[in-house]
């Protein structure tokens, strides 16, 4: 019998395996505009890429800080921002409305 894995941890494999779906569902975020809600995220699609602290090697960041940026009082700046995506392998991006 095959095992079963929840919802959470299939999204969290797709974040991984579809970099596309990754970034659409940043954008969605994004676009909403909520900092708490892009935290979340964040923290959601670190487990795609080893957990904060596997986020915060592959992004040269201090591990503790990361948790910290990500936290539900957390505001990263846009040079951790930039390099938590990297390690992701996304970046941010400017569109036209």
């Amino acid at each position: 019998m095959m095992g079963t894995r929840s919802h959470e941890e299939a999204t969290i494999e797709s974040f991984r395996d579809d970099p596309e779906f990754a970034a659409e569902y940043l954008n969605q975020v994004l676009e909403d505009g909520d900092q708490d809600e892009l935290l979340v995220a964040l923290r959601r699609m670190a487990g795609a890429f080893g957990g904060v602290s596997g986020v915060a090697e592959a992004a040269d960041l201090n591990a503790t800080t990361l948790y910290r940026t990500l936290s539900q009082r957390g505001n990263p700046e846009l040079k951790s921002l930039s390099a938590i995506l990297k390690a992701m392998g996304l970046r941010i991006a400017v569109q036209p409305l």
